[in-house]
């Protein structure tokens, strides 16, 4: 009996070390979502590009504003719907959703994030944008799996699954657009509806 006892008391602390080092709240569905939003950016993109005169992209043009200005957008409501789902998951579990462990996740996934996103100015401030597609899922795995050690460890495999795709990429840029498709729509989707059914229907 008593040995049972310290099992659960022993059980217990860990659960109490892991919330106060990990935020654990993140929602899969708002990862669900975000791949349904990259999807239906990349396809209205794709529209407008294959539809316009000359067929293909240039740094001036406005097509291409256009299409920043969607990519923009997805992400912006991406991270819109990530902080009202994990907001109301922290909140049902009881759980803040600004503290130490979320501070340090932030930091830590925007620091490769923002150097990234940074290069990717720079390199096509000199028009050189063959790589884009790849750096972009390249810098956001680094992203991903820089933060996982503040959250649910299971995120590192989304991050190396982006890095992987972007290292191909970067092998075949031609089909740059193709892979950001897989990348941030279909890769989001599938690993949303992982974490939601192995943690959100489970609590």
């Amino acid at each position: 009996m008593e040995s049972k006892n310290y099992l659960e008391d022993i059980t217990e602390i860990k659960s109490m070390m892991t919330k106060s080092s990990r935020f654990i709240s993140l929602s899969g569905l708002s990862g669900i979502l975000a791949g349904i939003y990259a999807l239906i950016g990349a396809t209205i993109a794709y529209y407008l590009v294959a539809n316009s005169v000359r067929g293909y992209l240039i740094l001036d043009g406005t097509i291409f504003r256009i299409c920043v200005a969607i990519l923009l957008g997805v992400a912006f409501l991406s991270v819109l719907t990530g902080i009202y789902l994990t907001t109301k998951k922290a909140k049902k579990n009881g759980e803040k959703i600004w503290d130490s462990s979320s501070k340090r996740l932030l930091f830590n996934f925007l620091v490769p994030l923002v150097t990234g996103g940074i290069y990717i100015l720079v390199i096509l401030n000199q028009e050189r944008y063959g790589h884009t597609a790849a750096l972009m899922l390249i810098f956001y795995g680094l992203a991903l799996v820089n933060a996982s050690k503040y959250s649910l460890g299971d995120i590192r495999y989304l991050g190396y699954t982006e890095i992987v795709l972007g290292l191909i990429c970067a092998t075949m840029p031609t089909y740059g657009f193709w892979f950001w498709v897989l990348g941030f729509g279909i890769m989001h989707i599938i690993y949303g509806a992982w974490m939601h059914f192995k943690y959100d229907r489970a609590s």
